[in-house]
């Protein structure tokens, strides 16, 4: 019996360790990305993947707000405003690529800022 307790302890020990070396360094942050409409809204929030660590995003057309959180373990906001970025959105950490900025619908065009946006705050 006493062999038992000692194999249900270190058990119980090592499903915790592994459980808590899994948990999320879980972070909300609020990046500005430029867009116009619901279109860019569905564009920008699926380029953010669970898989990547997005674990939720909410981009607000009116504010030009994204409210995103995620995994800090396994990625940076820098990242997620390179994701963004990739699929045409200017925004506080990345700017769009002229291509990838053409590619967008006639409707999601926005003005672009004359500096890349955010540089004043890296």
């Amino acid at each position: 019996m006493h062999t038992l307790f000692k194999f249900s302890v270190l058990l119980l020990s090592i499903v915790f360790f592994n459980i808590s070396s899994y948990a999320q360094e879980s972070k909300t942050d609020t990046i500005k990305v430029f867009g116009n409409c619901n279109m860019c809204k569905e564009k920008i929030e699926g380029s953010l993947k669970e898989k990547d660590g997005i674990t939720a995003k909410n981009w607000d057309r009116k504010t030009k707000l994204l409210v995103v959180t995620y995994d800090a373990a396994k990625i940076s906001k820098e990242q997620i405003g390179q994701k963004i970025a990739d699929v045409g959105y200017d925004n506080q950490y990345a700017t769009a690529t002229e291509k990838a900025y053409k590619k967008l619908h006639s409707c999601c065009q926005y003005d672009r800022p004359k500096q890349p946006a955010g540089d004043e705050n890296k």
